[in-house]
């Protein structure tokens, strides 16, 4: 079913959650996702150096 989407569908959902939801809920929405991104990144590296002192 998602096969044939395709790009005008793809498109088309994209105008639809920017009619929606507005560039600026949006906007902030991916700036949150970012951090967080960031923060699991720094908690795996983290967890990955204790573990590697843990083993020493």
């Amino acid at each position: 079913m998602l096969n044939n989407i395709g790009l005008p569908g793809l498109a088309l959902i994209l105008v639809v959650v920017l009619v929606l939801f507005g560039r600026g809920r949006i906007a902030s929405i991916m700036g949150e996702l970012g951090q967080g991104l960031t923060a699991y990144r720094r908690g795996l590296k983290d967890g990955q150096e204790a573990d590697d002192t843990n083993t020493v």
